[in-house]
């Protein structure tokens, strides 16, 4: 159950303190002698594999500098001790626990996963330092000697890997168009499109989102912003520092609505109402499931009960990337999406632009810039030059038209009807099937509509010309790529309709 307060942290006593009960760093409580901790809304694990490797004696002293972290590290590093343990004893079998020839042992055997040694080497650096027995001094004399290669950091974002590396432009444009025209279509709930539409434009973590309480909207001066919880800082307790991130109004009026949402569900199940000043307590994104009505809201707000789990985030993605379906130009297969490539691309983006490694850590959030330097160090080219036979060619892989191609203006939906024709500079392209308003720029707006029906004898290669003729143009004025690639896209999905009506052309000329 959730605590108000912790108790004392003081392991400098020269007697091992030994705990029947603690807190955890996010205010859980948890028994010593529970076979199973919860450290917060995310993380659990059970220790009763312990009993398998380990005589008594060695249990407790086990659990004692578990609890440590647990006090005083994030419940993720704290279950990644643990399993790096788990695999220790698992591997070294027949050996005598913490012994020099265990841990010999169990680093030969990580190759490629060296680093893995690094906690077990703190963990019992803490052990010896607090006072707890059972550990020989010669093992972390050993230890202290090793050189230790660290994890490889930033492969994804250096290769540009097309599965899990930073989206490109186009795939990005595709996410976004994707993602908020299916909401609007009613295919995607509000909760998954929030989450979707976050990451696409703030690249925030997913523990940062789910920590998010409906206060954190905040409107200053005609500006809005999310202040985001900071994630992944040591030592620091959850919703304890904040940074705040200025949003676009779409991405406001989107919050808003779920705000509102969220607000209207806990006064239909509250029992007598709920106080105005507890209101903008409410987590964003809540789990009402966990919700008692019965039992005092203040208390329930108190930590992260109420709020969605962080994994919740990336299982949305799993949802949203096979309803919106955005076929990647590099792959012809749709897109990955998760959480980090968000990051990655926002930290790509940033680099691009020539921003250097203290102005990306800050964006990214990052407490230093150790892990920015990827970013600068090999940063991705975006295709100088697009030229007609180039899109041609990427068109069938990218599938960023989505329209349906009609014989004539009599074949569309809407046919009859003058007002629903697209023109463009050398003549009608094709009919608009939607009867709802639409205040975006035709015809170059309309190719990557799902409304738009073009004929097969539109001028579509005009338009294409005309689209890479500005290209080239906008580039050579600013010497930008990112200016000059902004409707790489749309000039794809042109390129398809092209493609597709001399397709269709030959196909007719043969019959």
């Amino acid at each position: 159950m959730k605590a108000a307060n912790t108790p004392d942290n003081d392991f400098s006593a020269s007697v091992p303190y030994k705990r029947e009960e603690f807190f955890s760093k996010d205010g859980y409580e948890i028994s010593i002698a529970s076979e199973i901790w919860r450290l917060n809304k995310d993380v659990s694990f059970d220790l009763d594999w312990l009993s398998e490797w380990l005589r008594s004696d060695l249990i407790e002293s086990f659990k004692q500098v578990l609890a440590v972290y647990a006090q005083t590290c994030s419940a993720r590093h704290t279950e990644n001790v643990h399993q790096r343990f788990k695999r220790y004893f698992k591997s070294t079998a027949g050996l005598e626990v913490f012994s020099p020839e265990s841990m010999i042992s169990f680093r030969s055997q990580l190759i490629g996963d060296e680093w893995q040694l690094s906690p077990v080497r703190a963990f019992i650096r803490t052990w010896i330092s607090i006072g707890y027995e059972g550990i020989p001094s010669e093992t972390l004399s050993m230890m202290e000697k090793w050189r230790i290669k660290g994890n490889e950091k930033g492969f994804a974002v250096q290769s540009m890997c097309p599965e899990s590396g930073p989206l490109t432009d186009i795939e990005m444009e595709g996410i976004v168009s994707g993602v908020l025209e299916c909401y609007t279509d009613g295919r995607l709930d509000l909760r998954s499109t929030c989450y979707a539409m976050i990451l696409a434009m703030t690249g925030r973590r997913p523990i940062q989102i789910s920590a998010l309480k409906i206060k954190d909207l905040v409107a200053f001066e005609g500006k809005h912003f999310i202040n985001f919880p900071r994630g992944k800082q040591r030592y620091a307790g959850w919703r304890s520092s904040f940074k705040k991130f200025p949003i676009v109004e779409d991405l406001w009026l989107l919050l808003q609505s779920q705000a509102e949402q969220v607000m209207a569900s806990f006064k239909a199940s509250a029992v007598g109402g709920i106080p105005v000043n507890l209101l903008v307590e409410l987590p964003l994104f809540p789990d009402m499931n966990k919700y008692d009505a019965s039992e005092n809201l203040k208390d329930q707000l108190s930590g992260d009960f109420l709020h969605a789990r962080s994994a919740e985030v990336g299982e949305a993605m799993v949802v949203v990337k096979a309803e919106i379906a955005v076929i990647s130009e590099r792959t012809g297969s749709i897109t990955h999406m998760n959480p980090n490539r968000f990051r990655y691309t926002l930290g790509t983006n940033l680099a691009r632009e020539g921003r250097g490694e203290y102005v990306i850590a800050e964006a990214l959030d990052h407490s230093d810039i150790q892990n920015a330097g990827v970013y600068v160090r090999n940063i991705p080219e975006i295709v100088e030059r697009i030229d007609k036979a180039v899109a041609l060619q990427l068109a069938p892989l990218a599938q960023a038209f989505q329209g349906v191609l009609v014989l004539n203006e009599t074949k569309a939906r809407r046919g009859n009807d003058r007002s629903s024709r697209i023109c463009s500079a050398g003549g009608n392209v094709g009919s608009c099937g939607s009867f709802g308003f639409c205040g975006a720029l035709a015809p170059v707006a309309c190719y990557t509509c799902s409304h738009f029906q073009p004929w097969l004898d539109g001028p579509h290669e005009l338009v294409l010309d005309g689209l890479i003729s500005e290209r080239d143009s906008v580039y050579e004025g600013t010497g930008d790529l990112k200016i000059a690639s902004v409707n790489d896209r749309l000039i794809l999905a042109v390129s398809d309709v092209v493609t597709r009506c001399n397709a269709m052309k030959s196909d007719l000329a043969n019959v």
